[in-house]
């Protein structure tokens, strides 16, 4: 499993946008994607030579991130790409970590399957088989 993306929730997509570009030179990269399953909007930035980023904004009281926004956001998970995602989740599970949300298709992903797991030391894990972002620009 190598990284894919660490992700952020904010308050706001565009405010977060904004600080992600000016504070650490990052750059938009892909659409912005409604995720209606978690009821949040999602976007990706990027940084030649470092890692990607995913900024997340609940829109929603009934979104899971939504109560964290409100305390400020922040850190919300990290992303590994591994090549099955059934798989991963298995391996995981087999470690001891908890399933969030099983394998669905992720409107972020071109409909790709992601799945959240709870890691040992309070990390909240995404997992994705596809490098695919929707929207992604070059």
């Amino acid at each position: 499993m190598v990284i894919d993306h660490i992700g952020v929730v904010v308050r706001s997509l565009e405010d977060g946008i904004q600080q992600w570009e000016r504070s650490f030179g990052y750059t938009r990269r892909s659409d912005i994607v409604l995720n209606a399953r978690e009821q949040v909007r999602v976007v990706f930035l990027a940084k030649e030579g470092s890692v990607i980023v995913k900024l997340v904004e609940p829109v929603g009281a009934e979104s899971p991130v939504f109560a964290f926004a409100r305390r400020g956001g922040g850190l919300h998970h990290l992303c590994f790409r591994c090549e099955n995602i059934d798989a991963g989740v298995s391996k995981l599970k087999d470690e001891g970590a908890l399933c969030l949300k099983p394998p669905e298709p992720g409107e972020a992903f071109n409909n790709n399957k992601i799945a959240f797991l709870l890691i040992k030391n309070n990390l909240n894990i995404e997992l994705v088989d596809s490098a695919e972002k929707t929207g992604w620009s070059e």
